[in-house]
């Protein structure tokens, strides 16, 4: 970078990736000092006549905000894996560089998927419940009884040998959902998908809530077409907490925490501060999504 080039970050990130930008020389930033997210017209002030944006996957990056950058934008930093909240198209058109974190988060979500799923077939949200008002009276023989993961099949959307939705719903005691949310993936677990499902098998999310039918899967676990469910994405991010999947004791529900390990978001942190140095030096990024 010859001259300064000024960029905006739209959230208060670890420390660790700031210090890669402070320390980069040459690039003066500006940032959404706060743990909520940057308002919508602090957005549009903050991105206006900046080179480089390093925005996170709650920061809907769309022709509003594109316009309101102007030409100068060149680079896109996102440090998210996924990228559905960027207006790709507009992006692509307007010869904006985009860059992404993925692997780095792989083993952390993949933590947080076994833990969701153990939590949710052997009802730990609601044994400790149990614990805490008094249901817990003495040892019972079938009292919380839940599901083992045992000589059961797990299937996962996303990962390994492609095979027939329709099949995998059918002989899967446990449905893990890993996938990227794209047109195809949008609303694929729905009223046929669940009701494919055997009554005592699982069903765990922690790719991106719509790719679920969230009013399908209330009806399939309140009639007891599947036996559970636990969710680490849902739509709207936060749920309402009247939602009516919060009233049922077989769902398992977290705010999307997957990557949540403080190792895991500090290297996340540098990646995307690593990609948007690249980019505005015109240089190759670590991961760019390629356009």
């Amino acid at each position: 970078m010859r001259r300064a080039m000024a960029v905006f970050v739209t959230r208060r990130i670890p420390a660790e990736g700031l210090r890669v930008l402070a320390e980069a020389g040459g690039c003066r930033v500006q940032q959404w000092d706060s743990e909520e997210p940057v308002p919508r017209p602090q957005l549009l002030a903050g991105v206006a006549g900046k080179q480089g944006l390093l925005c996170l996957l709650s920061d809907r990056i769309d022709r509003e905000v594109l316009d309101a950058a102007g030409p100068s934008l060149k680079v896109i930093s996102t440090m998210s894996v996924g990228f559905d909240h960027l207006a790709l198209d507009e992006i692509k058109k307007r010869g904006i560089r985009v860059g992404y974190t993925p692997d780095v988060l792989t083993d952390a979500t993949a933590e947080l998927s076994v833990a969701l799923l153990l939590a949710t077939c052997r009802r730990l949200p609601e044994a400790i419940e149990q614990v805490k008002n008094g249901g817990w009276t003495t040892w019972k023989p079938l009292w919380m009884c839940g599901y083992g993961l045992s000589n059961s099949t797990v299937g996962i959307i996303g990962l390994g040998r492609i095979v027939p939705l329709t099949r995998l719903a059918e002989e899967s005691d446990f449905v893990v959902v890993t996938c990227a949310l794209t047109p195809d993936t949008q609303g694929m677990c729905n009223k046929d998908f669940f009701s494919r499902m055997k009554k005592t098998s699982v069903f765990i999310n922690t790719s991106r809530g719509p790719v679920v039918n969230q009013e399908d899967l209330y009806d399939a676990l309140v009639s007891g077409q599947i036996a559970a469910a636990g969710l680490d994405v849902t739509t709207p991010e936060p749920l309402p907490t009247d939602h009516p999947l919060l009233s049922l004791k077989n769902c398992v529900i977290l705010p999307h925490v997957g990557s949540a390990t403080y190792a895991t978001r500090a290297t996340m942190s540098v990646l995307a501060a690593d990609n948007l140095l690249a980019g505005l030096r015109g240089e190759r990024m670590p991961h760019e999504l390629l356009l």
